[in-house]
């Protein structure tokens, strides 16, 4: 039978567990509207990609 051979020190635990943290978002601005995006995805405001518009979106126009 499988028994634990020595005591897992708490100092041991946290060096396995360092690399459990959460990682950090690197977000880019778009290049039309300026809006916060991760990199390399079509933003969801304006529907562009690299200066051409991917997708089609209905941009809310401003009250006046």
């Amino acid at each position: 039978m499988g028994l634990p051979g020595h005591r897992r020190t708490s100092s041991h635990k946290k060096r396995r567990a360092s690399h459990f943290a959460l990682k950090k978002i690197n977000l880019c601005s778009c290049s039309k509207c300026g809006k916060a995006v991760l990199p390399h995805n079509v933003c969801g405001f304006c529907g562009t990609y690299g200066e051409k518009e991917v997708v089609k979106t209905k941009l809310k126009k401003a009250k006046k």
